[in-house]
């Protein structure tokens, strides 16, 4: 069974979909942390992305692996761990542009498909439900206020770069995530929109706990509504 979690930034998607992998006893994918380290990627070796032969080369030649340490993922790009890199500012201030770009969303659609053949998986990112996995057999769709999902943005980047966001404000990650949203909903290509038979929640005032047990009660009524699914 495949079951996709997609909404914007900061709806608190990567945290749900990997405690409901782990209730579930599902693999989790973050699809999101793929196309940030393809952005890395491009960042490092100064590639030119709006050179369409240029980028073609670095997609060719470009690698990453998946590796489990201490019960945690950790993502590597060309044997370099970048776990924590790939959510710097940098990185996700130019995320959006390179997950518009036909030639990586084509490559990674195609490693996420790879991935999903024989499997019981969560997918969580932007398109799973619309574009990667328009067939799974559960999809979700998370939602959140923007004061809500800016605080809890800033917070998570503070705590993680204190040094390289001593002088980021509140204010600016509220502008940041509305620009952010703007880009992904009217971007050309697999721009993020809820699916229509995905379940839409709004995380604002729920705990992740509450969030996971309402994704699992409609799982169960799917079931029951059809018996062959899941």
């Amino acid at each position: 069974m495949i079951i996709t979690i997609d909404g914007p930034i900061a709806t608190g998607k990567s945290s749900i979909a990997k405690a409901l992998a782990k209730e579930v006893g599902y693999i989790y994918f973050d699809t999101g942390a793929m196309y940030r380290c393809v952005t890395y990627g491009i960042m490092k070796e100064k590639v030119n992305a709006d050179n369409p032969q240029e980028l073609l080369d670095f997609l060719q030649r470009f690698s990453f692996d998946i590796k489990i340490k201490q019960g945690d993922k950790h993502y590597f790009v060309d044997n370099e761990d970048v776990t924590l890199k790939i959510r710097n500012e940098e990185v996700t201030k130019n995320v959006s542009k390179i997950s518009a770009i036909h030639a990586v969303r084509e490559k990674l659609v195609a490693i996420q498909r790879q991935h999903a053949e024989g499997v019981n998986a969560v997918f969580e990112g932007r398109d799973m439900g619309t574009v990667v996995f328009p067939q799974a057999q559960l999809k979700i769709f998370l939602t959140g206020r923007p004061e809500v999902r800016a605080k809890r943005r800033f917070d998570e980047l503070r705590a993680k770069f204190p040094t390289e966001t001593e002088n980021l404000s509140l204010e600016q990650t509220l502008q940041e995530i509305a620009q952010r949203d703007q880009y992904d909903m009217n971007r050309e290509i697999s721009p993020l929109r809820k699916a229509p038979d995905a379940l839409e929640i709004d995380t604002s005032d729920h705990t992740l706990q509450e969030i996971v047990l309402q994704i699992l009660e409609y799982r169960d009524s799917i079931k029951t509504r059809h018996p062959g699914k899941g």
